[in-house]
């Protein structure tokens, strides 16, 4: 059994189907480490480093997912007569919650790192 690429889906689902599953990355991955590292003093000094590498490595990842879903949300936009209404605003309003989501988590990842350059998450939402 073979699945369907995302040229073979409608845009819409396209786009459901990628949100779907940054959302579940950013819950399920990053956001249980932030709340690992975030309380002060969670972390030996000795982890700290190896913790928060982590931690860019799993934010770096994010941007990457970012990016698919945006590419798939722009990809709706382009060809919106051929998808269906109801799916397609669902599509959307999904998205936004899922950018507003990657917003947060992004600047809590900043918070722990220090560092602007973990903005590629958000950058993906440009």
């Amino acid at each position: 059994m073979s699945f369907p690429t995302d040229t073979e889906r409608p845009p819409d689902i396209c786009l459901l189907l990628r949100v779907h599953a940054e959302q579940r990355w950013l819950a399920n991955e990053v956001v249980p480490i932030l709340r690992q590292l975030e309380p002060p003093g969670s972390i030996a000094e000795d982890d700290a480093g190896a913790a928060l590498a982590y931690l860019e490595v799993l934010w770096l990842e994010a941007g990457l997912r970012a990016a698919e879903t945006d590419a798939a949300y722009a990809k709706l936009e382009q060809g919106a007569e051929s998808s269906s209404r109801i799916i397609g605003e669902r599509a959307r309003r999904y998205h936004a919650a899922v950018r507003r989501l990657r917003e947060t988590v992004g600047r809590r990842v900043r918070r722990l790192t220090g560092s602007e350059e973990h903005a590629s998450g958000e950058a993906a939402n440009s």
